[in-house]
Parts: structure tokens; sequence; C-alpha cells
């Protein structure tokens, strides 16, 4: 089990919830605002979660598009937590909009209304993608992130099920804030969490101390799946096995030097599962598939995500400024440049 280090602190918006305080970051006395779940009906089920049944429904006062979120059965704090967070994030950058809460009087059910994203599926979507197309998604992606962390909230389920994409209208909404949680410096949270292929190191060698970069590391992997058009790219069919196909890539020696740093002790069930992996190089990834994605900063950007030190990962808001965003970044400004030449040749 791991163990305490003043190594393990976040880089980055570490005592926002203390300095925003228990309003902000207390959920359990939380007053939920119900609404009238009479005002919804659905129309087609559009997917399903380990806690939820997502529906696509209409709002039958506005006639306006929604998505239900049936959640199952789970402590109301954890209902409560979710709903407080989907509050404090409102407005932010590619954060999905929470519209209302809803109860069914019978079953006690709760339902989650939020706004509608005309989702293309990610397995018919990406590899569609242009390599513009996965920097522009990749770049929206870490606005939200760099948002909800700069709010002193950890997501801790950035996988492709939870990035909504209307290619059509090129907008980008994070979903799925279910095991998002409050981070509070030299907490031990839960490793019992996250769906296996974007688990994070952390998790696997049962160190609780984990923080934003959690978000990053999973991040990472969406990176490296769309790069390199392998999906999932760490593959594993347990979470032992997981661990093992990340040495594979990242090599064994890195892994216990980072083991050593942080003072974690690994299950003894790790000794049979891993070997000795020397460390890849990202290049053997390449193929005539996938070429069109990589360049060097593409290579750069993936390595300074996936690292087994939480501590050495980029985080949200150096991401952003990394040249693998440099076109990205040059369309951005660009209309703001043209506004201000034409300002000038006018006056």
């Amino acid at each position: 089990m791991g163990r305490t280090s003043t190594k393990s602190v976040a880089r980055v918006y570490t005592d926002v919830n203390a300095q925003l305080g228990p309003s902000w970051h207390e959920y359990n006395n939380l007053q939920v605002p119900w609404g009238s779940q009479d005002h919804y009906e659905i129309v087609r089920k559009v997917g399903r979660g380990k806690y939820s049944e997502v529906f696509e429904g209409v709002n039958i006062i506005n006639h306006g598009k929604c998505i239900i979120k049936v959640l199952k059965p789970v402590k109301e704090k954890k209902i409560k937590r979710e709903i407080k967070i989907l509050q404090n994030l409102a407005g932010g950058p590619n954060i999905i909009a929470l519209l209302d809460v809803v109860r069914d009087p019978a079953s006690k059910t709760t339902s989650l209304i939020t706004e509608y994203v005309h989702n293309v599926d990610f397995k018919v979507l990406y590899p569609r993608f242009t390599d513009q197309d996965v920097r522009y998604y990749m770049y929206e992606l870490l606005k939200a992130l760099d948002f909800c962390h700069s709010k002193g909230i950890m997501h801790r389920d950035v996988i492709p099920h939870n990035v909504m994409i209307d290619h059509e209208h090129r907008k980008l909404c994070l979903i799925g804030w279910g095991l998002a949680e409050f981070y509070h410096p030299k907490t031990k949270y839960n490793v019992r969490i996250a769906s296996r292929y974007f688990k994070v190191p952390e998790l696997l060698v049962d160190f609780q101390q984990y923080n934003y970069s959690f978000d990053m590391w999973s991040y990472g992997c969406m990176f490296a799946s769309m790069i390199f058009r392998k999906e999932p790219f760490f593959h594993g069919h347990d979470n032992y096995d997981q661990l093992a196909k990340i040495t594979k890539v990242l090599g064994t020696d890195e892994l216990y030097a980072y083991i050593d740093k942080y003072n974690i002790r690994l299950d003894v069930q790790y000794d049979e599962i891993l070997g000795r992996y020397p460390r890849k190089t990202w290049t053997q990834f390449v193929t005539l598939e996938n070429q069109r994605y990589i360049s060097n900063e593409a290579i750069d950007f993936l390595d300074k995500l996936l690292r087994y030190d939480h501590q050495e990962r980029l985080t949200a808001r150096e991401a952003q400024a990394h040249a693998y965003f440099e076109p990205i970044r040059a369309t951005a400004t660009a209309p703001d440049r043209l506004s201000e030449d034409s300002g000038a040749s006018s006056s």
C-alpha cells in the first residue's frame, strides 16, 4: 500500500478548495433543487454506464431537446457530489450544462437533465479525423480540464465515452461527472475507480494521494489511441495486467524508480506478472496507417503526458501551451489580428 509523501501534492491549484471554503466543496448537506419529472419525456436510449442509463429526451414545456441521465441506486452522498460539482462548474468551457434535477416520487430514482449534444460515436468518428481535427478537439478538451482543475475538481473518468463531440458544429463537451471529486492536498482517495484502460499508475499501485495529474494520464491514453489508431492504447485484461501493459511501453526500471521515489510498496502479485522490459520509443508505434497524425510535436506532447511520475506530467494549462497546439492557437487568434489590422487601417 502507498505511504504518505510530501512530494505528492498537486503542482497547481493546490489550495483552491481551502480558499473557496466549505460552501464550495462540502456536498453532504446540499439541498437539491428538485424540478418536476413531468416536464420531461424520454425519446430514445442513447447509452448506459455502470451507474446510469442515458436517454435523449424532450422538455415538454419549451420543446427543447435534452439528455436524461437516470442514476442507478447509489449512496445519496455520491448523487449530491455529482450535482454539486455540476453546479460549481456551470458555464465553464466545454463542460456539460446541468439544466434540472428530478426524482421519481414512487421509486425515488434521481435523474439529471443536461444539455443535448449531438454526439457521434468515437469509434466511428476518430478514424475520420484529420491531424488538425485531433489537435483541435484535444485542445478543446484541455480547456474543460484546466477549468475544472482551477475550480478544485478532479474528473477521474476522462475516457472517449465521456467526451461528446458534435463534429458538424465542432463542439466538444466533457460529461460523466459521477466519479469527479474535490481535491484536497494530502487526502487519501479511493483507488477502486475509473475505467481500466485509462487507469493511472497511481491507482494500479494503490497510491491514494493522487491529484489533478490523474486526468492528464487518462487524457494521454486517449491521445495515444487517437494518433496511433490503437483503441485502447493500454489494453489490460485486469488491473494487474493493465500495469504490465504499461511497463511494456514505459519500461520496468522506470516503474521501480517511481515507486521508490514515493515509498510505494507493490502488491506481491506483481512479482509474478511484471517482467523486465526496456522503455520503448514512441516512434515504434508509427505505421503507414497512422503516420498522418505523427509529428515531432505530437510525440513530444505524448511523452510529457504518459509519465509514471505524476509530478512530471504536464498540467492542463501547460499542455495548452505546448508546440503541438501552435496551429490551433494561430487559427484562434487570426480573426483578432484581422480586426485589429482593419481597425488600424481605417483610423
